[in-house]
């Protein structure tokens, strides 16, 4: 009787401290440098959200080790919710590659923010389709050369899944970042890199690069013409870049739900749906049970992938 009222009590604390959130002000952790997609996003958030919480919402970087490095400092902060980290699918890469920094375990699923497709760009004029593309790589297996953005980034696992997909071997070449990556196919030493969707619409507008198919589950209204990758014929081969944000898995349930309501909230409301879109990305809702199941589809799908590739971390 003692611990059924003793589990009672906690609970009805639990649920007050739920309604009286915040107390403080509440942090996002990113992981990436100002002006990157997602810490973006979290700025986006945190400026609507001061007005919402009626408290100090402020984004705090802290990088390196592909993100982990914020992420472990959430993981290890005081479960209240007042520490939230936004993360990428990076979350379901690094974690696999650099198991010894952190668990995935050690973070829960809160809201997604919104998905980033990558587009599969190559130098002007030198392929007219993808098909053109995967068949001049199997003629030469290992002499085409395709650039990504980093060991276990977006682009270089959207690259990874293509390839195996289509059933090609290329020479990957990693860079330090997008700008080197793109710079390498701009000048014709690079075959292909998938960018980006708002640097690739750029750079093909410009008439820099040509943009052959996009690596996402459905078009891109930034670049309607483009099929996505299943579309042009190869089964299982999209990747899905995601945003969104996560608590340590200590912190309460109630807190978690709440939390969860205010960034949902934001993410359809019009305003932050318009500027997320701005950004080349596409708003994100979903409930917390389906992120929480395809951030675990994913970390089965790339460790396999990740075996496959032969990927290891920097």
């Amino acid at each position: 009787m003692r611990f059924a009222t003793a589990a009672l009590a906690l609970a009805i604390s639990i649920a007050a401290n739920a309604q009286q959130f915040p107390t403080k002000t509440v942090r996002f952790i990113s992981g990436v440098t100002p002006g990157a997609a997602s810490d973006t996003m979290a700025r986006l958030l945190a400026e609507k959200m001061t007005q919402t919480l009626g408290h100090p919402v402020i984004v705090e970087n802290r990088l390196g080790a592909g993100g982990l490095v914020g992420a472990k400092y959430v993981a290890d902060a005081e479960p209240d919710g007042h520490t939230i980290m936004m993360y990428a699918s990076a979350f379901t890469v690094s974690t696999l590659l650099s198991p010894d920094v952190l668990n995935p375990k050690e973070l829960q699923a809160v809201a997604t923010v919104a998905t980033i497709p990558t587009v599969m760009v190559t130098p002007p004029g030198r392929y007219k389709t993808v098909k053109d593309f995967v068949a001049a790589a199997k003629a030469e297996p290992g002499k085409l050369v395709c650039t990504d953005a980093g060991t276990g980034s977006s682009t270089h696992m959207a690259f990874e899944r293509f390839r195996f997909a289509a059933g090609f071997e290329a020479l990957n070449v990693h860079t330090k970042g997008p700008g080197e990556a793109l710079t390498e196919v701009i000048s014709g030493r690079a075959d292909c890199y998938f960018a980006l969707v708002f640097q690739a619409q750029k750079m093909r507008d410009a008439g820099k690069l040509d943009a052959l198919v996009v690596s996402a589950l459905q078009r891109t209204p930034l670049m309607k013409d483009l099929p996505t990758t299943e579309e042009a014929g190869y089964p299982n081969s999209a990747y899905n870049f995601w945003v969104g944000a996560l608590v340590s898995a200590k912190t309460p349930r109630p807190l978690v739900e709440r939390l969860h309501k205010e960034i949902t909230t934001l993410v359809q409301s019009p305003e932050i749906s318009a500027q997320i879109r701005k950004l080349g990305a596409e708003p994100l809702a979903m409930s917390i049970a389906e992120f929480d199941a395809m951030i675990k589809k994913e970390l089965v799908e790339n460790a396999d992938l990740i075996k496959k590739a032969n990927i290891k971390a920097n």
